[in-house]
């Protein structure tokens, strides 16, 4: 069987650092931290009392208030990024065929602040269990892609992955495979996230996850720094409209890029650590390039997962080196959680996004806040330190990576 082509033909970002998918790329290429005081609630006896939360942002600028009510801040999210993409697509929703059009989606943890809420309100109480009628379906982590189809009538697959950090890297290789198979003409995929709660907080600072560095929020995600010392929380939403090339072509689609492919692995080693050999990021990344059909020269350009902990940037970036061995230095790397934070479910589409859009614009984002080498960093990897840099990138890989050792990898093309 000859599997379809699938390209990229529409984009939506919610972001720390923008609104938008042009305010998103124009944080990024400036070299913009979304760190900043959390205002969402007292944080006076947290560790950690900053993180990457939403600027600006209302639900009912974009969602009818009643409608609104009945989600979780994660999956209004995901509405407002998915309407952003589905209008840069410029899908004739009168004319697509519905039975052919999936959503399908990614979310580590759904609604957590809902959970929270509902427990708490019962804990205070007397007892007596008044939950929300809306609890349930507000809390699940399907219920974005399910709001989604329901707003816009499509009735392809439907279904939200979850793979803690990797969640919705999985869901795009899932809905490459079901445009590649023949099973959809287009699938809005992507992922949204919003733990930037009590219980989100509270639980990664127990991990010791979370940086600390309270006296300077805005420069404490950084990446492959000496002093990195864990990962900023961010929250917000990605989505991307994929498109059978020939069904896109027909309609006289912009196409940003061509996904030519993905991979997956685990790390078969540790619930929250990676593997110190980056072993099974290796094999992610080996088998990412092998179902693209690519070799590791091919690749321009690498969004990693760089969350800005001890252990796993370096892993990572050794398991670069194994890979691209000596290309690697001829690779622009970068970690733009350096300026989002961590989007947990959501960060494999937004980073996905940058390396589109580095693609699209001819620059790559820059790793900011970096001020002190690692000596178990190689010194003659390209980082993309401080500043964005300018690189046809033809090629362009992103790294996502979760807890419980879930690997995934997508590569995306300039279309031909």
């Amino acid at each position: 069987m000859e599997l379809k082509r699938v390209v990229v033909t529409g984009l939506g970002a919610l972001t720390p650092i923008g609104n938008t998918k042009d305010e998103f790329w124009e944080g990024l290429i400036s070299g913009k931290s979304g760190a900043a005081p959390i205002t969402y609630y007292d944080t006076e006896k947290f560790k950690t009392k900053f993180a990457c939360e939403l600027k600006n942002f209302n639900a009912t600028d974009f969602l009818d208030r009643k409608e609104a009510r009945k989600m979780d801040r994660f999956a209004q999210y995901a509405m407002v990024a998915a309407d952003e993409a589905i209008a840069d697509a410029k899908l004739n929703l009168d004319e697509v065929n519905k039975l052919r059009v999936g959503v399908i989606w990614g979310a580590g943890i759904g609604g957590l602040e809902t959970f929270q809420d509902e427990v708490l309100n019962f804990a205070s109480g007397d007892g007596t269990p008044r939950f929300n009628p809306f609890f349930i379906p507000k809390m699940i982590a399907d219920i974005a892609p399910a709001n989604i189809s329901i707003k816009h009538g499509f009735m392809g697959p439907n279904y939200t992955t979850v793979s803690a950090c990797a969640s919705s890297a999985n869901a795009m290789f899932d809905a490459l495979n079901s445009i590649r198979l023949g099973h959809c003409d287009v699938v809005v995929t992507g992922g949204s996230e919003a733990a930037v709660t009590i219980a989100g907080m509270g639980g990664f600072n127990a991990m010791h996850a979370l940086s600390t560095r309270n006296e300077s929020p805005e420069t404490a995600s950084r990446p492959f720094d000496g002093t990195r010392d864990g990962f900023v929380l961010g929250e917000g939403a990605g989505a991307l409209i994929l498109e059978e090339y020939e069904h896109a072509k027909a309609r006289g689609a912009n196409i940003y890029a061509e996904f030519v492919g993905g991979g997956l692995s685990s790390d078969a080693y540790h619930m929250t650590a990676p593997h110190p050999d980056g072993i099974g990021v290796i094999a992610v990344m080996k088998n990412c390039l092998d179902n693209a059909g690519l070799k590791p020269e091919d690749v321009d350009h690498i969004n990693t997962h760089g969350t800005s902990t001890p252990l796993g940037d370096v892993a990572e970036l050794k398991a670069i080196s194994e890979i691209f061995g000596s290309h690697a230095k001829n690779i622009n790397i970068n970690s733009t959680k350096s300026m989002t934070g961590h989007l947990l479910g959501a960060a494999g589409a937004i980073e996905a996004i940058s390396v589109i859009l580095a693609m699209k614009h001819g620059i790559v984002p820059p790793t900011i806040n970096h001020t002190t080498v690692d000596e178990n960093i190689d010194p003659e990897l390209n980082l993309t330190l401080n500043k964005a840099q300018k690189r046809d990138v033809k090629v362009a890989m992103s790294n996502t990576f979760g807890f419980g050792g879930h690997n995934a990898c997508v590569l995306f093309k300039k279309i031909d």
